[in-house]
């Protein structure tokens, strides 16, 4: 567990390292065994309150050693730190690893997990949670987020006043809520990475008031689960020790009960 002088250091965008731990799998976690390689230098650059804090959470579950650059409360300095590193895609998380950079959290969090921390936070490859967990590990980009951001940019520019018959924001969010009520984690019967991939874009959904919050209490339920964690926590004291920077306005969401009965541009009929 980090000392408060370490997690001091790493708000401060300095270096801090913990003892890594002993990464090992088991025959009855994975079908094929495959030995932890050591862990790279690796460097996390951050934006307070961004995907970024993934990778903190990620590596606070495991153990391993990392350093932090970030300017605390000033997104504008932390973005140029990632600007200077030159490469083509300034965004965050970026992540040196070694003598590579990566960016896209996924990746990040499967890259580390895979050659790191073998059996640790996935099911077992055979097992009937595996593909839960991996459809999860991309939904939270490809349809969640994804959803979530494009409603938020059309309904800040056009307040909506009905829901639309086409997927939008309170349908990805639902899709997440039928299935926690049936699994206790998005991995299934175990915390996984799919836990920590789906935490942040379900936050957004709820911060930015895309949907009604009292609507999806298995959502509000594995919430709790996961900030009792104590690598949450300590995450939350070092990705955002003030709280979240630079916090976008939320947006008047339309009523659950207003779907659109026609596709846009159908032709009525005769």
């Amino acid at each position: 567990m980090l000392s408060s002088l370490s997690a001091s250091l790493l708000a401060f965008g300095l270096a801090a390292s913990q003892p890594a731990a002993e990464a090992t799998t088991s025959a009855d976690k994975q079908e094929k065994t495959t030995a932890a390689t050591r862990a790279p230098d690796i460097t996390i650059y951050h934006l307070e309150g961004r995907r970024s804090e993934r990778i903190i959470w990620l590596m606070e579950e495991l153990g391993l050693p990392y350093e932090l650059k970030y300017v605390r409360g000033n997104l504008m300095a932390s973005m140029m730190q990632i600007r200077a590193l030159g490469h083509g895609m300034p965004m965050a998380p970026t992540v040196v690893y070694g003598d590579d950079i990566i960016v896209e959290s996924g990746a990040i969090i499967d890259t580390i997990l895979s050659r790191h921390a073998p059996g640790k936070l996935v099911p077992p490859i055979n097992s009937r949670a595996y593909p839960h967990h991996i459809k999860w590990m991309h939904y939270a980009e490809g349809s969640l987020a994804a959803r979530l951001f494009s409603d938020y940019r059309a309904w800040r520019v056009n307040p909506p006043t009905q829901r639309s018959m086409l997927v939008d924001s309170e349908n990805v969010v639902q899709y997440s809520e039928d299935y926690l009520k049936e699994n206790p984690w998005f991995g299934g019967p175990e915390f996984s990475a799919a836990d920590i991939m789906m935490d942040w874009p379900l936050n957004v959904a709820f911060k930015l008031n895309l949907v009604d919050s009292a609507q999806f209490p298995n959502i509000q339920a594995w919430q709790k689960r996961i900030q009792a964690r104590p690598a949450y926590v300590r995450m939350r004291a070092i990705a955002t020790p003030d709280g979240i920077i630079g916090a976008l306005p939320p947006v008047k969401h339309p009523p659950s009960n207003s779907r659109a009965t026609t596709l846009p541009g159908a032709k009525p009929k005769e």
